[in-house]
């Protein structure tokens, strides 16, 4: 099983008090509500793809937080995590650190990145039955303003009709997902289940993106 999330900020009490406003008591209940419902998901050798800013903490607590966390670890670099870019440091802890990827998915393509990519690889692409081909699973955003922009471009591209050689008429197919930690009680998702918590977002009105 694969699963996605970003942004998890472990040690980052400042996230926890201003910015995301959590609501943890400490940075230290954060950490441990986020340890336990990665490791109450994730199986020995279930994926993790981590999409950026994953550790405010000093080198020594980065590397005691991924000797407790559970399955094969992925990281897309994100602009917090300086030390997890240190060469060959924290190789033995991640299958592959990298600025951007993109794999396949139970035969759908995912375009991975923690900066959200507006025009993406392949976005353009639909199965016979007209379902997306290809997601753009994104973080760095967290629930802000700046999301709230991209779901307004999101918005407006899928309202954009144009005509192919033919002369049929079709919307433009946008699929961005933020995995936001926050958006799923801090436990890694697999693309499915970001899918129908992306979708119920938006029918309780908490974004349309």
């Amino acid at each position: 099983m694969r699963y996605y999330i970003a942004d998890l900020h472990f040690f980052h009490a400042a996230l926890n008090e201003r910015m995301d406003r959590r609501g943890f008591a400490d940075v230290e209940e954060m950490n441990e509500y986020m340890i336990e419902k990665w490791n109450r998901k994730v199986r020995k050798n279930d994926e993790v793809v981590v999409l950026g800013d994953f550790s405010w903490g000093k080198a020594e607590q980065t590397e005691e937080l991924l000797k407790r966390l559970q399955g094969r670890l992925y990281l897309i670099l994100g602009n917090h995590d300086h030390i997890l870019a240190q060469k060959g440091v924290y190789a033995k802890y991640f299958e592959w650190i990298k600025p951007y990827e993109e794999l396949s998915d139970n035969n759908r393509k995912v375009i991975l990145c923690h900066y959200p990519i507006l025009c993406y690889n392949k976005q353009y692409r639909l199965d016979e039955e007209g379902n997306p081909k290809t997601y753009m699973l994104y973080g760095h955003v967290h629930d802000t303003h700046d999301q709230r922009l991209v779901e307004r471009f999101q918005a407006i591209t899928r309202e954009t009709v144009l005509m192919d050689g033919a002369g049929n008429t079709y919307h433009i197919p946008c699929n961005m997902i933020n995995c936001f930690c926050m958006y799923s009680d801090y436990e890694p998702l697999t693309l499915d289940e970001w899918i129908l918590c992306n979708g119920q977002r938006q029918r309780e009105g908490r974004g349309n993106g």
